[in-house]
């Protein structure tokens, strides 16, 4: 079945999943806090008829180092911050999607106003500050384990990671639009992929 494209700029959700190979950090050193100001998170959705792009917030989310290797990070989304960017759209349809987005079709915000990533582990690979990253991603309540590469930088008591990934939104009860549930939506369908990019700042 078609799967469809959630772009969430998560700026934040990666960073959990990054070590580092910084050569002044030994001994246990943290937390670092995100900040979430200088933290983003983008989405983009895409459908058969079109896509859809905003961003939503990050609430708060830290990361613990031991020997200059991130050993433990978690990140919370607030699921009450998302925006619509599009630049065609009016205000009007902005805060419609935004409103359809939050309602039980979705992400039902309502009973459920985070999501939540939680490091499980990660590996160095070839190149320059690159990892692969695997943890949990809960949203709507549902857990399932993601992995994604990720790059990620300690420098002057400071993380940076950036990191895109995709998961598949039909394992989280996402069900509006979705082929993974309904058959014959021709140009109604929803993609089921969700592809997140996002860049993280942490400090101590």
């Amino acid at each position: 079945m078609k799967k469809a494209i959630f772009t969430l700029s998560l700026a934040a959700a990666t960073l959990f999943a990054f070590a580092s190979g910084n050569e002044g950090n030994n001994d246990e050193a943290g937390p670092y806090k995100i900040n979430t100001s200088s933290s983003t998170v983008n989405w983009l959705g895409k459908k058969v008829t079109g896509e859809h792009g905003g961003t939503i917030a990050i609430k708060n989310g830290t990361i613990s180092m031991i020997d200059g290797v991130i050993e433990a990070a978690d990140l919370v989304i607030d699921m009450t911050k998302i925006l619509v960017t599009d630049e065609d759209m009016g205000q009007e349809y902005k805060d419609k999607l935004v409103g359809h987005l939050m309602s039980a079709d979705f992400f039902n915000v309502a009973e459920h106003n985070t999501s939540t990533f939680r490091l499980k582990t990660f590996t160095p690979e070839s190149g320059e500050n690159m990892y692969t990253v695997t943890g949990v991603l809960t949203i709507k309540g549902i857990s399932n384990e993601i992995t994604f590469p990720a790059i990620v930088v300690v420098k002057d008591n400071q993380i940076t990671a950036t990191a895109d990934l995709t998961f598949d939104r039909s394992k989280f009860d996402i069900r509006y639009g979705s082929g993974s549930f309904f058959d014959s939506l021709g140009d109604n369908l929803i993609y089921d992929e969700v592809a997140i990019n996002f860049s993280l700042v942490a400090q101590q």
